[in-house]
């Protein structure tokens, strides 16, 4: 398949897009995915090469909102980090494990919750801090970062919203800083993710080694272009992101 020069230029140009789109808003999956089936590979194995495509974007992306990493109030780096490993390779065994048609049908009903949760995320953190002072408990934030976690691993799309969403309920309130960690987490759960995918044999490694090239230079593009992007603008363009992709996923489903 990749010795049409068509098919390259089609992964080449979705991993680049989507690298940028994980760096700023997630969804980047959406991108590759469909790229990946156009090529006739089945959607699980497509879902799993997609994803390893894009962990350099993400680190790529890390390395791109550096000054600006902080772990959401009630979590530590550290507890930050083992619950997003462990989450990751939970969820990536279940993939191993999980039908297509079922598979096709959750995921429109996610992306949805995660998209309505991050455009009402600011009004609920307003309710909350006048309801009662402080943020989460800890045991609370790490609930949510565990289930966001085995998502992550299941299925990468949209992850970027669900996690921007978590964080802000959690009482992140700087983007920048949630965009960092929000990469930083994506890179730690689909790296254990991808070792569990390999594992399974449902990577293809040539599409995969394509399409990192492109996903790392958008992913810091991305990263580095979203710094400079006032709050209010990028905040809608997430919101509008989240809301194309649930609607093709349910027209998909």
């Amino acid at each position: 398949m990749l010795n049409d020069p068509f098919t390259i230029f089609v992964l080449l140009g979705s991993a680049f897009m989507a690298g940028a789109l994980n760096a700023v808003a997630g969804g980047g999956s959406f991108l590759t995915l469909p790229a990946l089936v156009f090529t006739g590979m089945p959607t699980v194995a497509a879902n799993a090469t997609g994803t390893v495509a894009l962990l350099p974007g993400y680190v790529s992306g890390v390395f791109g909102f550096r000054e600006d990493l902080e772990a959401p109030p009630g979590l530590s780096m550290r507890t930050l980090s083992i619950l997003s490993m462990f989450g990751g390779a939970i969820g990536a065994t279940l993939l191993l494990v999980t039908e297509d048609r079922t598979f096709n049908k959750i995921v429109p009903w996610l992306l949805l919750l995660a998209t309505m949760l991050f455009a009402v995320g600011p009004m609920l953190l307003r309710k909350a801090r006048g309801s009662q002072a402080g943020h989460a408990s800890p045991a609370k934030s790490a609930a949510g970062m565990l289930a966001v976690s085995i998502y992550g691993g299941y299925f990468n799309g949209g992850l970027g919203i669900l996690l921007l969403a978590l964080f802000g309920l959690l009482g992140q309130t700087r983007l920048n800083a949630m965009n960092g960690v929000k990469n930083l987490v994506s890179a730690l759960l689909t790296a254990i993710a991808v070792a569990i995918y390999a594992w399974g044999g449902v990577v293809s490694w040539p599409h995969a080694l394509v399409m990192m090239i492109a996903a790392t230079a958008g992913g810091y593009l991305g990263a580095r272009i979203a710094r400079q992007i006032p709050v209010s603008v990028l905040r809608a363009g997430i919101v509008a992101t989240g809301l194309i992709m649930t609607i093709l996923f349910f027209a998909r489903a």
